[in-house]
């Protein structure tokens, strides 16, 4: 992309100039016009800003009733967003569905719980640096997808806690520009099939109809076994592919820029046996929920995997499926490894599929009810 239309800044070329126009939305300027923030009278600060009045943080957030939906930005001219800061009190965050729409699509281009969007998806903090989403402390979510359209632009939280109110700080931060013709619209789409049935795959994506390229994977993995449970293929069925893909992987956490069941004790001499989180510009384990003998029955797992560099095109079709697999364990690793035989999981596995591709785009599956979307 061309850095003269304010798309694809990057460090080479920070030093270009550019007739894009900057703009941002937050509750202090819930439009977005140049020179209208901080004019607000009225709003969540206006209590503790009383003595100051207009221009001192009288309306630092936003307020969703129980069952409401809020528009976080509507936006009437071309252009791209940048970058994306929220944070949230109230409702867990798999009762925050964040949607976005572009150019007057009926239906959405992304549908995501807000916690997973941001590589959080097991409601407790997760440390995340990596280049198109990190998260810090505070439970601060932050997006550096760039998210181009042509015409318009309409993102929309909905908070589906029948009784707690959602309390939403967010900045959107924004270009007016031109579009370039090769650049295509960010999508990203939430799936958890808990748990899979025995000897069937959970599918990230299927029915994805256009041109484009995959570009990241999130998922969190709920174990119901005793053992590894890493062994599965992720593979990618692109365009005419049918019984076989083209993109095999050998195992999950291979996928993910791991190996050796994340375990530390494979590779350092010395060191027990144990998972070890880490976080990355292009792949990381930033969560590990252990059990506890008591309330968490499950051992828990969050991980990302940004295809950034190596992006994986389609043309007509792409369908990715991951098999959950562990080990049937009777022979011993550095034994007789011929008594060891695969077992297929019933796990719990969620996951959001991240890619760009041209318009129109096929509908979604429907969400699940809340309760099939809950941690427990």
């Amino acid at each position: 992309m061309s850095s003269f239309n304010g798309l694809g800044t990057n460090l080479g070329n920070l030093s270009r100039l550019s007739n894009a126009k900057t703009r941002s939305i937050s509750a202090e300027n819930p439009t977005g016009e140049p020179g209208k923030g901080g004019m607000a009278v009225e709003g969540t600060g206006a209590t503790p800003g009383r003595d100051l009045g207009q221009g001192w943080k009288i309306s630092p957030s936003i307020e969703i009733a129980p069952g409401d939906l809020h528009t976080l930005a509507s936006i009437g001219t071309a252009g791209a967003i940048q970058q994306i800061w929220i944070t949230s009190i109230g409702p867990k965050k798999r009762d925050l569905i964040l949607r976005m729409y572009w150019d007057n699509q009926e239906h959405p281009s992304v549908e995501v719980p807000l916690g997973d969007f941001f590589c959080c998806g097991l409601e407790s903090y997760a440390h995340v640096s990596s280049l198109p989403v990190c998260v810090n402390p505070g439970m601060a979510f932050n997006c550096f997808w760039e998210m181009p359209y042509r015409e318009n632009a309409r993102l929309v939280l909905e908070n589906r806690d029948p009784l707690q109110t959602a309390i939403i700080y967010f900045q959107i931060n924004y270009v007016e520009t031109e579009v370039p013709d090769d650049c295509a619209y960010f999508h990203a789409q939430f799936r958890r099939t808990n748990p899979v049935p025995y000897k069937e795959v959970h599918t990230l994506i299927d029915g994805v109809a256009g041109r484009g390229q995959y570009v990241g994977t999130y998922m969190t993995w709920g174990s119901n076994n005793s053992g590894w449970w890493g062994e599965g293929e992720i593979k990618f069925y692109i365009d005419d592919d049918s019984d076989y893909p083209t993109i095999c992987g050998t195992g999950t956490e291979d996928y993910f820029l791991g190996s050796y069941n994340y375990d530390i004790g494979v590779a350092v001499a010395g060191q027990p046996n144990s998972y070890t989180e880490y976080t990355t510009a292009y792949a990381g384990l930033p969560q590990v929920q252990r059990p506890d003998g008591v309330y968490k029955s499950q051992q828990r797992f969050g991980m990302y995997r940004w295809h950034i560099v190596d992006p994986i095109r389609f043309e007509d079709r792409l369908r990715v499926e991951i098999q959950a697999l562990g080990w049937r364990d009777y022979g011993n690793w550095g034994g007789d490894e011929s008594l060891r035989r695969y077992l297929p999981l019933q796990d719990d596995v969620s996951s959001v599929a991240f890619w760009y591709q041209t318009l129109p785009t096929s509908p979604f599956p429907d969400l699940a009810h809340r309760d099939d979307l809950e941690v427990n």
